[in-house]
C-alpha cells in the first residue's frame, strides 16, 4: 500500500510539473520577441534548479555555446536594402514612414557594412553573464581553481565569445587556468563539418516525418512580408527585387536590430506581435533545418563523452570543457541528443512547436552538462542538462530526473552515435 501511495504521489508531482510548464505559445505571448527564432538575443531565464540527490556535489562541466549577438551574417542584406531605399527615394516611391526609415538606415549604413558578421557589445556581455551565472550556480566546480580547455570555431565572433566567457571566469576566480584554442586541430569538437577540419566525415541527412503532411499545417494566414512592403513603398515598380523578397529582407533586418543597438530604426513598420503571429510557420522551417543535419553533430557529442569520461577516470584534470560555435551545430546537437524531446519527430506539423522552439538556438544559446559525484563512491556519477540555463529532459532512462546516471548517459548516446552509418 505504501509503495502504491508513493507511485501515486510521484505521478501527481509529474503531472503538476507538466501543467506548470508554459507551452510554446504561452511563452510567445509573454515574450513576443522569442519569435525572432535564431535571431533572439539571449536572456537568462529566472529559474530555480532542482537540488542534487543527497551526497552528490558538482565537479565538472561540459559546455557548448553559440556565439553571442552579432551584426547580420551577410553583407548582402545591407547592400540590397541600400540599393532599394536609394532607388525608391530617387523615384519618390517611399511612404512618409519609409522616408524616415531610409534616413535612419543611411545614417547607420557605414557601421552596418563594417560590422557584418562581427560580435557586438551585447554579444560580449551575454557570454560574460552566462559565465558568471555558471560560476555562481556551481561554485564547487571552480572554487579550488583548476584547468579548463576552451575551443572555438575559426570565426572571429566565436573566438571573441570564448574570450568574453573565459575572462569572466578568471575574474570570478584568478586561480583558474584556461587554455583557449581556435584551431584546425580542435574543429571536430566544435564545428565538425568545417571544410578545414582534417577529420571531417560525411554523415547522412534525415528527413522529418512532418514533411509528408505539411499540407495539414494550420499556420497563420497571409504573409507578413507582403503586408509590410506597402508601409515602406508606395509602389515596387522599377525596383530590382520582388515584393516578397523585399518584405523578407525587411523582417530579417528588423529581427537583427536588438543585437546591434538599433531597435528604433524601423519605427512602427513591423511589430514584435506581427512577427510572433508568423512564428509557428517559421519554426516549422527551422525544425526541418536542424533536423536534417543532426548526424553531423555526432563528433561533438563524441567529444563531450570522451572528455567527460577522461575526467571521471582521472586521466584528465579539467574542471570544465568549453566549446564556442554556431547555431548550425547547436541546433542539430539538440535534436541528436533529444533535448526536451527535440528528436520526437512528429508526423503532424502542428505538433512540431511542442518539441522544438527555434529561439532555443538564438544568439549565445548554450548547452551545459553538469556532472555530480557521490561522496561515498567516486565512480557514482550523475549528469544534469541545462539548455539556456534551464533544466532540460533527455531520452535517457532515469528515476531521478533531471539527473541521469553517467553510465546510462554514456551508453545511450554512444549507441546512438554508433547506429548512424
Amino acid at each position: 500500500m505504501k509503495k502504491l501511495s508513493a507511485i501515486i504521489i510521484a505521478l501527481m508531482l509529474t503531472l503538476t510539473a507538466g501543467a506548470q510548464a508554459p507551452s510554446a505559445l504561452e511563452q510567445l505571448k509573454a515574450n513576443p520577441r522569442k519569435a525572432y527564432g535564431t535571431d533572439y538575443p539571449y536572456q537568462q531565464a529566472e529559474t530555480q534548479l532542482t537540488k542534487a540527490p543527497r551526497g552528490y556535489k558538482p565537479f565538472y562541466i561540459s559546455h557548448y555555446a553559440r556565439h553571442g549577438s552579432r551584426y547580420y551574417w551577410s553583407d548582402q542584406l545591407y547592400k540590397d536594402l541600400d540599393t532599394l531605399l536609394t532607388t525608391a527615394h530617387q523615384k519618390g516611391l517611399l511612404t512618409t514612414e519609409g522616408e524616415a526609415f531610409c534616413q535612419r538606415f543611411m545614417a547607420a549604413k557605414a557601421e552596418l557594412a563594417t560590422g557584418v558578421s562581427e560580435l557586438t557589445q551585447l554579444g560580449w556581455e551575454q557570454h560574460q553573464g552566462i559565465a558568471r551565472t555558471m560560476y555562481n550556480r556551481f561554485p564547487e566546480v571552480f572554487k579550488k581553481g583548476g584547468n579548463i580547455l576552451a575551443i572555438s570555431s575559426l570565426s572571429g565572433r566565436c573566438v571573441l565569445s570564448m574570450s568574453a566567457f573565459c575572462q569572466e571566469l578568471v575574474q570570478c576566480n584568478p586561480k583558474l587556468e584556461i587554455r583557449e584554442q581556435s584551431s584546425r586541430f580542435t574543429l571536430d569538437g566544435v564545428v565538425p563539418d568545417d571544410s578545414q577540419n582534417p577529420q571531417r566525415r560525411q554523415f547522412p541527412k534525415a528527413t522529418p516525418r512532418f514533411e509528408k503532411n505539411r499540407s495539414q499545417f494550420r499556420g497563420s494566414s497571409g504573409s507578413l512580408a507582403d503586408r509590410i512592403v506597402p508601409r515602406v513603398f508606395k509602389s515596387t515598380d522599377g525596383l530590382h527585387r520582388r515584393p516578397g523578397r523585399i518584405g523578407a529582407d525587411l523582417i530579417n533586418l528588423y529581427t537583427s536590430l536588438p543585437s546591434i543597438g538599433h531597435e528604433g530604426m524601423m519605427g512602427s513598420i513591423i511589430t514584435d506581435e506581427e512577427v510572433a503571429a508568423q512564428w509557428e510557420q517559421s519554426n516549422l522551417g527551422s525544425y526541418a533545418w536542424v533536423f536534417a543535419p543532426q548526424y553531423k553533430a555526432i563528433p561533438i557529442l563524441e567529444d563531450i563523452i570522451r572528455k567527460a569520461e577522461a575526467v571521471i577516470q582521472g586521466t584528465s584534470d579539467h574542471v570544465a570543457d568549453l566549446r564556442f560555435g554556431h547555431d548550425t551545430c547547436l541546433g542539430p546537437l539538440t535534436v541528436l541528443m533529444g533535448i526536451n524531446e527535440a528528436d520526437r519527430d512528429p508526423e503532424d506539423p502542428n505538433e512540431v512547436k511542442n518539441c522544438y522552439q527555434n529561439w532555443q538556438t538564438g544568439k549565445a544559446a548554450n548547452l551545459q552538462l553538469i556532472f555530480y559525484r557521490s561522496k561515498k563512491a567516486s565512480d557514482d556519477v550523475l549528469v544534469k542538462c541545462l539548455l539556456n540555463g534551464c533544466e532540460a529532459t533527455l531520452p535517457v532512462p532515469t528515476t531521478t530526473a533531471p539527473y541521469y546516471r553517467w553510465t546510462d548517459f554514456r551508453n545511450f548516446y554512444t549507441a546512438r552515435c554508433n547506429s548512424v552509418k
